[in-house]
Formats: C-alpha cells, sequence, structure tokens
C-alpha cells in the first residue's frame, strides 16, 4: 500500500475523543422568525381559495353533463368563495392597496406574484360567470369565463400550498413534495360537500365522487408526508395542531362515508356536506399551525440540518476510503518490470 493511501485510511479512521455537543440554541429562542399571518385570516384564505376552484371544476362538470341546477349552485359558491379569500387576504395585508401593488409586476419565478395574478385572473372570471348566471345577460361571453374559470381552478386549489413550502417554516418548506397534493385533496372535499349541501339529491352524483376522490387523495397524501417527514412530522400529530388534524381527518371519512350512503336522503346528504366542509377546515388550520409551532420551537430548524450534514460527511467518508482502496488495489497491480 502507498503512503499516500496510508494517510488517506488512518485520517478516515479517526474519531473524535470529545463527545458532540448537546443543541441549544441562543437563549432558547426561536431560530427563524415565525410568519406574522393573522387569524383567522389566513386559514379563511387557505379554505376559500381552494373551495373556490373545486366549485370552478364542479360548475363545469354540471354543465358538461346536463346538471344545470348543480352548475348553477357551484358556480355562485366559486364567485362568493373567491370573493371572501380575496377579502381575507385583504385584511391581512392590512391595506387594499398592498394587493394592488403585488400586481404592477409578473414575476413567474415568485410564488407569491404568480398566485396574486392567479387569484385576480380567477376572481375576475368567476365573477363575470356568476353575474351572467343570475342575469342571464351576455351568455356566449359567460362561457368562456366558465372555461377560464375551470381552467384556473386547479391551480387555485394547489398555489396556496406552494406559498407556504416557499418558506422557511420547516413542516411547510420540507413538506413541499406532497403539499399541493394534500391542498387539491382538501378543496376536492369542500368542493364536493358544498355541492352535496346545496345541490338537489339527483343531481349530487358528481358531487359525491368527488368528495371520495379528495378524502382518499388528501388521506393518502397526509400519510405519506408524514411518514416522509420523519421529526418534522410531529407538529401535525401533537398539540392544537394535531387535535385540528384529527378532527379533519375524522369529519372527512364521515362525510365520505355518508356521501355514499345517504345518496337519496336530502338530509343526509346535507349532513355529509356539512362535515366535509368542516373536516377542510379543520384540515386548513391544523396544516397552519403546525407550521408555526414548527417554526418557534428551533430543533426543527437545526437538528433536520445537522441530519444533512452528517448525511453529507458520512457520504464523503464512504467516497474517502473507496478512494483509497481503490489506490490501494491500483499499487498491488502494479506491473513489476522484466529482469
Amino acid at each position: 500500500m502507498s503512503r499516500r493511501a496510508e494517510r488517506s485510511m488512518s485520517r478516515q479512521a479517526e474519531r473524535p475523543m470529545v463527545p458532540e455537543a448537546t443543541f441549544q440554541s441562543y437563549y432558547g429562542r426561536p431560530v427563524i422568525k415565525p410568519p406574522r399571518w393573522k387569524k383567522p385570516d389566513v386559514p379563511i384564505y387557505l379554505f376559500s381559495g381552494g373551495l373556490a376552484g373545486s366549485s370552478a371544476l364542479m360548475a363545469f362538470l354540471g354543465e358538461a353533463t346536463g346538471r344545470r341546477d348543480m352548475a348553477r349552485i357551484s358556480q355562485l359558491t366559486s364567485a362568493a368563495s373567491a370573493a371572501v379569500g380575496t377579502a381575507a387576504l385583504i385584511r391581512d395585508l392590512g391595506r387594499p392597496a398592498r394587493f394592488l401593488y403585488m400586481l404592477r409586476t409578473v414575476k413567474p419565478t415568485s410564488p407569491l406574484s404568480t398566485g396574486s395574478w392567479i387569484l385576480a385572473s380567477f376572481s375576475t372570471l368567476s365573477a363575470a360567470a356568476a353575474a351572467s348566471t343570475v342575469t342571464g345577460l351576455f351568455p356566449g361571453p359567460a362561457r368562456l369565463a366558465k372555461a377560464g374559470a375551470a381552467a384556473l381552478g386547479p391551480l387555485m386549489m394547489t398555489y396556496t400550498s406552494i406559498l407556504f413550502a416557499d418558506t422557511a417554516v420547516p413542516a411547510w418548506h420540507e413538506a413541499y413534495r406532497e403539499l399541493p397534493f394534500v391542498f387539491a385533496g382538501g378543496s376536492l372535499i369542500s368542493g364536493g360537500g358544498a355541492s352535496l349541501l346545496l345541490s338537489p339529491v339527483d343531481q349530487a352524483g358528481p358531487a359525491r365522487a368527488v368528495a371520495v376522490a379528495g378524502t382518499l387523495l388528501e388521506a393518502g397524501a397526509t400519510r405519506r408526508m408524514t411518514s416522509r417527514l420523519g421529526m418534522l412530522a410531529e407538529p401535525y400529530h401533537e398539540g392544537r395542531a394535531g387535535r385540528w388534524m384529527r378532527a379533519a381527518r375524522m369529519l372527512s371519512v364521515a362525510g365520505a362515508v355518508g356521501a355514499v350512503v345517504a345518496q337519496r336522503s336530502r338530509l343526509g346528504s346535507a349532513l355529509a356536506g356539512v362535515a366535509l366542509l368542516a373536516g377542510s377546515v379543520c384540515a386548513r388550520l391544523g396544516i397552519f399551525e403546525a407550521g408555526l409551532e414548527s417554526a418557534k420551537d428551533p430543533k426543527y430548524t437545526v437538528l433536520p440540518q445537522r441530519e444533512r450534514l452528517n448525511a453529507r460527511d458520512m457520504g464523503q467518508t464512504s467516497a474517502g476510503q473507496a478512494g483509497a482502496a481503490a489506490s490501494w488495489l491500483t499499487d498491488r497491480a502494479a506491473p513489476v518490470g522484466r529482469p
């Protein structure tokens, strides 16, 4: 073995004699600043945006299948929810002018800028479609507005999850892979629940299918998210956030089961719709609270960073050992000169 390989392997074999220091933050204060978003403004904004987007899809689906009453109710629900969500966002910002300031530029690389334009465009199209639905005026442009709102519906259902994942809040940032699917499932739950609550029973077939699909999507994405996050999943299971998440799971499952069982009962469909809407609200509150708790506790910021650094160091150590072994094999396999 060459001297260089021997020195490399000896360095890799060294172990620190002093135990690793235990974690503590500066006077126990948070490492990052928790979001200063207001309650209940931001949870209402999250829920209303998802309900507006899914209701626009429900309205388009009702028009396509000849369910005029369901389409009309869903279109009005979409416009009203978009208005409520916009009002909640403006209230959180403090002044209406701040929302208008976000529309002065278009920056596709900024989730906040893109989300502001999605919300403004969707609200305008949904309001125009709802006005035509009520008055019967301008049916041609109204069809284009309905199609445009339906096309933006999936973005309305999920863009807020991108805003959350783009922050430094650990429980949101590390969940960037599954959070859009969690939000999409919750939005479908709310859209199906609103249609079950307000539509005639004989036209609520698509609402039942959407509610069941949303429940399955949200449950599966949430389970995958919490299993992948490891320690960062603790805020989703503990404290106030954990109670909201458990309530959301029970209400959504109960609403989906009720929607399937009580297909011919007006009261049963209405109760299922209320349970689904309540479940969607609880899920948004749980995700919001979990993020705030993870930002307050410094261990959720520092310990995952240490794990990533340790994993990187282990990878470098393995690479160094492999390089030393390869050097030793090369030296052993070197050809011997002929006499």
